[in-house]
């Protein structure tokens, strides 16, 4: 579970972020949208607790992040825009390198690793330096390890970028599996359509602040039209934002 509470992230006297708040239950997978510069980017790297918010609250799984950061974050995977990998390392050793960071040892470690590189089908690759990797293929890499240690959430920052038709399908059977084990998924994408296929609820943000929460279709009944495709309703609720998959600048 995610809840995040009247969250602000100020840059000066600009508000990046101004009183978000939103909550993701166990189960389910959360879609985030908003044009670029809406501040997307800003909230999930607050929850994965790479930025200090100015004010407001953060709740991961039952533990504040503010009280107990160690705690949240250890029951939290993160899955950033722009990942960095260790490219002197071979899949497999990134992996246990990952693991040693959330304690994770023993004898069922290698077989841990094993599953999630299996699962994401680069498991024949895990003896390959990464440097040598695709960048689907490392995308792939960063959310095993995102997965590895079994949180119970999960940040994810444009999961789909630079994956090929058949890797953004896995993904999205990875992740709907996730859930159906009981995983808290939040997911900030560009694709408007993948966020209309996988998304059991939906928020909206645009300059900072929420302007529209909900089902697909409750969001479709918001935009007074239940015919249109999301991709409508998106530039229907913020005026025409850009849909295009620039980096934002916050």
């Amino acid at each position: 579970m995610i809840a995040i509470h009247d969250l602000v992230k100020h840059y000066g006297r600009f508000a990046a972020v101004d009183g978000v708040s939103l909550e993701v239950k166990s189960g389910e997978i959360h879609g985030f949208l908003g044009p670029n510069g809406a501040g997307k980017t800003t909230t999930l790297r607050m929850i994965a607790g790479l930025l200090k918010p100015t004010s407001g609250r953060i709740v991961i799984n039952g533990h504040d992040l503010a009280i107990a950061p160690e705690t949240a974050k250890a029951s939290l995977g993160f899955i950033p825009d722009r990942p960095f990998i260790y490219e002197k390392l071979t899949a497999g050793e990134f992996l246990r390198f990952h693991a040693g960071l959330f304690g994770m040892n023993g004898n069922g470690l290698g077989d841990r690793v094993r599953e999630m590189l299996d699962l994401f089908e680069i498991g024949k690759w895990e003896d390959q330096l990464v440097e040598s990797f695709s960048h689907g293929m490392k995308q792939r890499l960063v959310m095993s390890a995102a997965f590895l240690h079994r949180p119970r959430s999960v940040v994810v920052d444009e999961p789909m970028v630079g994956l090929d038709p058949r890797g953004a399908r896995l993904i999205k059977d990875v992740f709907r599996r996730m859930s159906e084990r009981g995983v808290a998924i939040l997911m900030s994408t560009h694709t408007l359509e993948v966020a209309q296929e996988m998304c059991d609820r939906i928020t909206i943000i645009l300059k900072g602040r929420i302007i529209a929460s909900g089902t697909v279709n409750e969001l479709l009944g918001m935009a007074g039209n239940a015919d249109d495709q999301l991709t409508e309703v998106f530039l229907k609720l913020t005026g025409g934002g850009a849909l295009q998959e620039l980096d934002e600048i916050i």
